[in-house]
């Protein structure tokens, strides 16, 4: 457990300001050390998320909260909002420490700040886990202020007073509000200033399921995204690309008659393709549609499913124990590419002149957007603003700026300024992609002992030029990796380690470079890297004659997860009667500092495998979802939950239905109708998360859940079918639609909307 809050005092700092503003410094937090029978792996010494918290560390007093005349407080959160709930779970540490109403509490997104250095990225699950105590800090110096501030005016003693819904009362019944305190407890200069936070068992709004503070305007349609965002004279543009990826314009044949159809007023060859603005994006996608190119070649042509993995497998890293006095266990498995697919396409509104640019998008890495963009338009960086705006999903789609350097590239083309937005067609098939990859894995085991495990994952290269990688760069020595290691060989053994007893244990990744447009999806490496594990481990039991949950049982070497383990195993009742064809499975997965288990039920019985569903692959069904995590505290449990739920159905996507095929350097992928997230009909009806907290900080729980929630479905797919599968998704190789065209780019808009309608 993390060192008990209530014993230290923390350091911040009252900076010069009209109101009172408050900035804090930052601290390390120790993790918890604990004995296992084996050597800790990298990932348990010192994980992703730490190293992003050292960066973070010499710009954290930068950050401050405002008190404002009007007693509301307000924070501007260095990190993008994309669904996940940041500003809810950070307007919640305000509240809590300065005693104010949730509803007093203002969270915006805070504009690209090169002075923050490398304390404004978004990933990796350390949003909540990075900030949770200097936001507290800032929040609980204000409060102390305030109150100081109210005694000096009475002439008392600040213990004397006390504080609730945004003001300080005496014990005699004098009050005064937070919103006449606000000047006078400003500071003419920044002082150190140290508080005490407070105890768990005080909270009123921390640890409380809480609604998200913008529930309301989302589901009135009131909610601004980046689609909505609405800049003056910036119109409607859209791009018409190549048929390949990463393909080049080599000519225009027909610009001026495109020029002259209704409603276009600007046509441009850009890097990726042919932009056409005009008044309505209905005309846009006329306009590209009637376009004429004459392309160059990509960066993939002509690779399919079949020559990726052909060239995965020639660069599969060897195994290094012979395995000549034990049983050997060998398995591998392949993982198709997958598509980040947030619901909100790809947009962003640039408006460039000749000595300044405005720039906004749903940015993850707005520093890393705001320099490249500048460099690209040859301005200095400060003449380029860029907004964080917030956006509808990610996934890891928006730790990369394409979209907003593409707008600003037309917008600079064009001389005027520009609202960009891609088509569902070019988000699956140009925009960033999961990987294709294999995982191979040997185990060696005997008298009922694991003696050794090895995991060889093998990855087309993942692409991490967004500012991880300059994190890396920057504290590689203080990273419990050595050798000459790539950024994704670093991150992977920052992100992994298994959680067994299975003795000698070492998990390596290999990458190809092929110049895919790859990223990292939600949770990075650890969905196949877990199903391959898991699978396995359902295979050893099965070979040492023991039950899946008994064997785990006794290899499980962390007590947080052996808690959530057996947590699952008696809520979930495993081992109750089902019928045949279907089947449990179980796994469990420790990651971010956060430990969780799922269990999933699988039905493959013939009527459920071969139901009619229109327009899409039917195949097995998970009928119920369980998941236990223990996320240490939790800051908003109703935020963790929808994070868990969102985290099964990408598992479920993943291990059943979701992947992009390739043929002839392009994903045959064009639409949702074409790619199989999750759907109603392969939802379970029955879906429970129990948080189970073990106290001390938040743990990142963001990608938590993916994990396990894969390898479970997995399991049970495999003991409901009596055979391990070894390609995922399952129904890959099964393609149930007609693929658009890859030329025109974007298909016409659909006019028969109400036929579909139920």
């Amino acid at each position: 457990m993390a060192e008990d809050l209530r014993r230290r005092r923390f350091l911040g700092y009252l900076l010069a300001a009209p109101t009172l503003a408050v900035a804090v410094q930052w601290f390390d937090t120790p993790k918890a050390d604990a004995a296992v029978p084996t050597l800790p792996q990298p990932e348990e010494i010192f994980d992703l998320g730490d190293l992003q918290n050292l960066a973070a560390a010499p710009t954290a007093n930068l950050v401050s909260v405002q008190m404002n005349r009007d007693g509301s407080a307000s924070f501007a959160v260095p990190r993008a909002e994309v669904g996940q709930g940041i500003t809810t779970a950070v307007a919640m540490m305000v509240a809590e420490e300065l005693d104010l109403p949730l509803d007093k509490v203002s969270i915006t997104l805070a504009d690209a700040r090169p002075e923050l250095l490398m304390n404004q990225l978004t990933g990796g699950s350390n949003s909540i886990r990075s900030i949770y105590t200097p936001v507290r800090t800032a929040a609980a110096i204000a409060r102390q202020r305030l109150v100081a501030t109210a005694a000096k005016q009475w002439g008392a003693t600040p213990s004397q007073l006390t504080t609730k819904d945004g003001v300080v009362s005496h014990p005699s019944g004098k009050t005064l509000s937070y919103a006449s305190l606000a000047v006078a407890a400003a500071s003419s200069k920044v002082e150190a200033a140290t508080v005490q936070l407070k105890a768990t068992a005080d909270f009123t709004v921390l640890g409380k399921p809480q609604n998200r503070i913008d529930a309301r305007d989302i589901v009135m349609g009131r909610k601004t995204f980046g689609m909505d965002m609405q800049v003056p004279n910036a119109k409607p543009t859209m791009v018409r690309r190549p048929p390949t990826i990463n393909g080049t314009v080599r000519s225009v044949n027909n610009k001026a008659a495109v020029l002259a159809m209704p409603g276009v007023t600007d046509v441009a060859a850009v890097s990726n393709g042919v932009a056409v603005r005009a008044d309505t994006f209905g005309q846009c996608i006329d306009g590209l549609r009637a376009l004429d190119v004459t392309w160059g070649p990509g960066t993939v042509d002509g690779e399919s499913d079949a020559s990726v993995l052909a060239q995965l497998k020639k660069a599969e890293l060897p195994m290094l124990v012979p395995g000549l006095l034990t049983e050997v266990l060998d398995a591998e498995f392949t993982f198709a590419f997958a598509s980040n697919s947030p619901l909100e396409p790809d947009n962003a509104i640039a408006d460039v002149r000749q000595d300044s640019a405005e720039i906004w998008s749903s940015l993850k890495v707005p520093i890393v957007a705001q320099e490249d963009i500048a460099a690209q338009l040859g301005l200095p960086v400060g003449a380029v603003k860029v907004h964080v705006a917030q956006g509808g999903g990610s996934f890891g789609r928006h730790l990369f700026h394409n979209v907003a350097a593409e707008a600003a590239e037309i917008s600079q083309k064009m001389g005027k300024p520009v609202k960009l937005m891609w088509s569902r067609t070019d988000d699956f098939r140009q925009g960033r992609a999961h990987p294709m990859c294999t995982s191979r894995i040997r185990v060696t085991y005997a008298l009922g002992n694991v003696v050794s495990y090895e995991q060889r994952h093998t990855s087309v290269q993942t692409e991490f030029s967004h500012g991880l990688g300059e994190m890396l760069t920057s504290f590689a020595a203080k990273l419990p990796i050595a050798g000459n290691l790539s950024f994704a060989e670093s991150i992977f053994l920052l992100t992994q380690s298994s959680p067994y007893n299975f003795g000698v244990t070492t998990q390596l990744l290999n990458e190809i470079p092929l110049k895919f447009n790859t990223g990292s999806m939600r949770n990075i490496y650890s969905p196949n890297v877990v199903t391959a594990q898991e699978l396995v481990v359902d295979q050893l039991a099965a070979k040492m004659g023991k039950d899946p949950v008994t064997f785990r049982r006794a290899f499980l070497r962390d007590a947080r997860l052996k808690a959530v383990f057996e947590k699952a195993v008696q809520i979930g009742q495993w081992g109750r009667a089902l019928p045949a064809g279907v089947a449990q499975g179980i796994a469990v997965h420790s990651e971010y500092q956060g430990a969780v288990c799922c269990l999933m039920e699988v039905d493959a019985r013939p009527e459920t495998v071969n139901r009619p569903i229109t327009d899409g692959v039917t195949g097995p069904r998970v009928t119920k979802a369980l998941l236990v995590v223990d996320p240490g505290f939790a800051v908003n449990p109703r935020g963790l939950e929808a994070q868990m739920i969102g985290g099964i159905n990408d598992g479920i996507a993943m291990a059943m239905t979701s992947s992009l095929h390739i043929k002839d350097g392009l994903p045959l992928e064009g639409s949702w109708d074409n790619y199989f997230y999750t759907r109603q009909w392969n939802t379970p009806l029955d879906m429970q998360v129990v948080i189970a907290p073990s106290g001390g900080n938040p743990s990142g729980a963001g990608e938590l859940g993916v994990a396990p929630a894969m390898a479970a479905v997995a399991c049970a797919y495999a003991r409901a079918v009596g055979k391990m599968p070894t390609s995922f998704p399952i129904n890959h190789g099964t393609l149930s639609f007609d693929p658009l065209p890859v030329e025109p780019s974007t298909p016409q808009s659909p006019t028969d909307g109400l036929d579909s309608a139920f």
